[in-house]
């Protein structure tokens, strides 16, 4: 599976799962009941999905230029720490405005849920990739016979 309907599915598989773990992260480490957690998820769900969509065609033009085809461990580390460090400048300032507290209370919280999300995003894309392959930027490249 490649192109636009790969990112849908992906999307909708990553971020159907991130909400229902981000809803329930943020009613335990706040006051605020599952409702209000889950309508600060879905908004956050939005900001991801359209970095998603962004990171991930930066990520994978870079990619595809690369001489060293595939997702090594080391490549994979890197695409969840860019993904998450980019996320977390546009989700701590709506944490802090939506629970009523500081950028620092915020970024406090959020570094909870980036920790789980670190691991959560390097699984989803390895388990991702085994299930549906690789995108056509990192797959091996076949000889062309003469």
């Amino acid at each position: 599976m490649q192109g636009i309907q790969r990112r849908i599915v992906y999307i909708t598989l990553y971020e159907g799962i991130a909400i229902v773990a981000a809803s329930a992260g943020l009613a335990l480490m706040t006051d605020a009941g599952l409702g209000h957690s889950g309508v600060l998820a879905v908004a956050a769900s939005v900001i991801a999905v359209i970095w998603n969509l962004v990171f991930n065609s930066l990520f994978e033009r870079w990619e595809s230029r690369q001489a060293v085809r595939g997702r090594s461990l080391r490549r994979r580390i890197a695409h969840a720490i860019g993904f998450e460090g980019g996320l977390i400048a546009f989700l701590v300032p709506m944490f802090a405005w939506g629970l009523g507290v500081s950028l620092w209370q915020a970024l406090v919280m959020d570094l909870g849920l980036v920790v789980f999300f670190l691991v959560y995003t390097f699984v989803f894309n390895w388990a991702f990739d085994r299930v549906f392959g690789l995108p056509a930027s990192a797959a091996a490249k076949v000889p062309v016979a003469a």
